[in-house]
């Protein structure tokens, strides 16, 4: 835990009842600290998350917060009307703090908010069956569903160009053109991978400005782990972790998916052979993702769906390479090459998304079908 900060202090300042008995880290996430906190009251222990956001990465906590608010807000009433069971598992609860805010800054000027801890749920890195991966799917589909018609205004772009796939590749050529390590040497044949598949850097933007993609309320970083899946039904019920939920497109958050929820091997795996896409989870994917929006995609973008999982995995791998010939400043890594390691994996996940690109289609129609 990090010695620096009060926990008992930041709990003091929101509404809760009862006594603080326990907090302890929660998480391994890179970016937000986070704590699992235990009040008493009476005989009753309830859990809450404490969450300090991170204003050096989300630069504007209070519109950060503002997002949250209005979509946690939107999806409830959605479930109220809907008349759905344990609502307040199925959407994040926020808590207010003693002056009615739900946003409380410290005198380090460090930002804090607390929501509703969900029992019985658990989260993981990977899918560990094909179910598991539909539900997970399915939740971020339902996700997308529930916010197609939050009211204007359009919400703050938390992380701005966060999938502008086109400032990605002109970060990389810089980083290539500069070289400032001298490592580009070491990555020619990923670098010459990379500018093979330029073709597509700017095709969903394209289709967005042309108005055959349309804008939409997104996640933006469908990892697995970021759904609560029920201990006892494997059902997908609240999808976590709002930061990035902002302006985008649907497309980014399926390709997002298949890269995160599809691979056979470890975002690093050395034996690039055990690198591939498993198109039995693609097809559990596709099919919770589709179940979830419903008749909210129109046809262009489920047209797109393939490219998009091709273009997503080649963005990450565009980071990772960017990143490896900067000096790995951005992702965390944990041995010489590292990054270059992972971006090596991603090149090999477009090359097997491009071998079975028809029979990932042939299911797209089929299930859309």
């Amino acid at each position: 835990m990090n010695a620096d900060h009060n926990i008992p202090s930041v709990a003091a300042h929101f509404s809760i009842d009862g006594k603080l008995i326990n907090h302890s880290t929660l998480g391994f996430g890179h970016i937000n600290d986070t704590f699992c906190l235990t009040f008493q009251s009476r005989n009753t222990l309830t859990r809450y998350t404490l969450q300090r956001i991170n204003h050096n990465v989300f630069k504007d906590p209070e519109s950060l917060m503002n997002n949250m608010i209005r979509v946690t807000k939107h999806i409830r009433n959605k479930l109220i009307a809907s008349d759905s069971d344990q609502i307040d598992r199925r959407v994040m609860t926020l808590i207010p703090t003693r002056s009615g805010t739900f946003l409380y800054l410290d005198e380090d000027n460090n930002y804090w908010r607390i929501y509703s801890f969900i029992n019985n749920a658990v989260t993981y890195n990977e899918p560990r069956s094909t179910d598991q991966a539909y539900q997970a799917a399915r939740a971020f589909g339902l996700f997308q569903h529930y916010l197609c018609d939050l009211p204007n205004p359009q919400l703050h772009e938390t992380i701005p160009d966060f999938h502008n796939t086109r400032k990605r590749f002109n970060a990389l050529q810089s980083a290539i053109e500069k070289d400032t390590l001298n490592r580009a040497k070491n990555a020619k044949g990923i670098i010459d991978d990379v500018y093979k598949r330029a073709d597509i850097i700017d095709t969903l933007m394209d289709l967005n400005r042309s108005g055959a993609v349309p804008t939409r309320v997104t996640h933006n970083d469908t990892k697995i782990n970021n759904v609560l899946l029920d201990e006892t039904t494997g059902e997908g019920i609240c999808v976590l972790d709002l930061d990035t939920v902002m302006p985008g497109l649907s497309l980014y958050d399926f390709g997002d998916l298949i890269h995160s929820a599809t691979s056979t091997a470890a975002e690093d795996e050395h034996d690039l052979a055990r690198v591939n896409i498993d198109m039995t989870l693609f097809d559990a994917v596709t099919r919770g993702y589709l179940s979830g929006t419903g008749p909210l995609l129109n046809q262009t973008e489920k047209d797109h769906l393939v490219l998009s999982s091709k273009l997503l995995t080649l963005e990450l791998g565009i980071r990772f390479l960017a990143d490896y010939l900067e000096g790995d400043h951005y992702f965390k890594t944990h041995r010489e090459g590292h990054n270059l390691d992972r971006c090596k994996v991603q090149l090999r996940k477009v090359h097997s998304i491009e071998e079975q690109e028809d029979e990932m289609n042939k299911i797209i129609r089929s299930i859309s079908s």
